[in-house]
């Protein structure tokens, strides 16, 4: 333990002030304290006090408290936060907890008396402190880890990911985001129990797998995420792209290539970062070389496929799951000066007008990943003439006429046959946008008919 002095949020210290002038300890723990000390932004303010939680519930009539492990939250609009006001602090009891037998949550918790009896429980010694408002408590030693740049578990490393299996995974994904490098026991541990990744939810494999690729060193988290096995549990098709070679322009491997290309990637979307991983999936599925060169011709359609499965299996939402689709299917675009403007039309209607951004940057990890620059003449062009053409009609709903103008005029019905009239409109309008009046579209719906 040892003094030391912080600015900290009004809101913070409102919270600690109150714990001890109502005699309580109170303790701000856990990634707070790390990102502090790193003069980082601090995301989630966490505590940690003697107190129970009717007692902080007296302390902060406006808390709320339902659920089971003893942490009490206040709205940051009640600690008058006028910066986050929708903010969650949140404050728990000391706690000592039982075994974990399904590797996911401890089956029993029991009130702690010390908060180094707290600590102790911590996955990482960069996150088991504990800073009052003049003082540090770092049983662990983890301001030297921060110092050193390691992660490092928190007694038996073994233990710890026995007790939460997802711990394994954040042990990369926090080094991933602060260039920290594991330490070796905590990797032989996780290398012994990556088996046990298969006890946890895929939605919470999801969430720190997505926050590895947009982190600022994802390559690094993917290898380590493959040399510690971990990667076979979440994504083994991207493993078989290792040693998987390519002609041409490429000077890496599939493998290489793609992480290459997603630490490249200007996009920080996670689902766009998701994509330019998955983007050449297929090419071990579709490698020939029959013809005395390695060709991966329709890789991008099996590839489709193949990324749909794994957005379904992270369990994306139906919006993520086709955006993902998408973007692999149709990246391996080609533009040539003397396509038509039709051409550059039926591009954005099949991409999609939002998504446009998406496949760009793609197209620019996809080029750096290969050894290239990030951009070309041909792909400056086209991006100027797509967003010339984005001006024009890519939705039924900016055409000159609507399924009720084509029933009043012709006396149809609501019904398929009146959508499948606007969509034979839309395509020549697409085709043609100087045809979206609503002169010609009522003449062209008649011969239509």
């Amino acid at each position: 333990m040892r003094d030391i002095k912080f600015a900290l949020p009004p809101a913070v210290q409102k919270i600690l002030s109150t714990l001890h002038t109502a005699g309580f300890d109170g303790y701000i723990v856990g990634g707070a304290v790390r990102d502090v000390l790193l003069d980082k932004p601090v995301k989630d303010w966490d505590f940690t006090t003697n107190a129970t939680p009717e007692q902080i519930q007296k302390l902060f009539p406006d808390s709320f408290y339902d659920n089971q492990f003893g942490t009490v939250g206040i709205a940051g609009k009640h600690l008058n936060d006028k910066e986050n006001p929708e903010a969650v602090y949140e404050i728990t009891t000391y706690r000592s907890e039982g075994l974990y037998t399904d590797h996911r949550r401890p089956d029993s918790v029991t009130w702690g008396k010390t908060v180094e009896e707290d600590l102790q429980r911590r996955d990482f010694t960069i996150n088991a402190m504990a800073l009052g408002e003049n003082k540090i408590i770092d049983p662990y030693h983890g301001q030297d880890d921060i110092k050193n740049h390691v992660i490092r578990a928190v007694g038996d490393p073994s233990m710890r990911f026995q007790e939460d299996a997802l711990r394994m995974m954040r042990a990369v994904r926090i080094g991933a985001q602060l260039g920290f490098a594991v330490e070796q026991l905590t990797i032989a541990a996780i290398t012994q129990n990556a088996h046990l990744l298969e006890h946890i939810s895929w939605e919470r494999i999801r969430d720190e797998f997505l926050k590895i690729l947009v982190s600022d060193y994802p390559e690094e988290g993917i290898q380590l995420l493959a040399s510690t096995n971990l990667l076979k549990h979440i994504l083994p098709e991207l493993l078989e792209c290792r040693g998987v070679q390519q002609a041409h322009h490429h000077i890496y491997d599939v493998w290489t290539h793609t992480l290459k290309a997603v630490n490249t990637c200007p996009s920080k979307d996670p689902i766009v970062r998701l994509a330019v991983l998955l983007h050449d999936i297929a090419k071990p599925l579709t490698a020939d070389t029959s013809s005395g060169t390695v060709t991966f011709y329709n890789h991008e359609v099996l590839g489709a496929r193949v990324a749909r499965k794994v957005a379904e299996r992270f369990r994306l939402s139906k919006k993520d799951i086709q955006r993902v689709f998408m973007l692999v299917r149709w990246h391996m675009f080609v533009y040539d000066p003397k396509v038509t403007d039709a051409y550059i039309r039926r591009f954005i209607r099949r991409v999609g007008v939002e998504y446009i951004s998406d496949m760009i940057a793609l197209r620019v990890a996809d080029r750096v990943g290969s050894g290239a620059t990030a951009t070309s003449w041909r792909l400056e062009e086209m991006q100027k003439r797509i967003e010339g053409q984005l001006q024009k009609t890519f939705s039924m709903n900016d055409m000159a006429i609507d399924g009720n103008d084509l029933m009043k005029e012709f006396g149809l019905r609501p019904g398929p046959e009146v959508g499948k009239l606007l969509k034979m409109l839309f395509k020549d309008v697409v085709e043609h946008p100087e045809h979206n009046t609503k002169e010609y579209l009522m003449e062209k719906a008649k011969k239509l008919l």
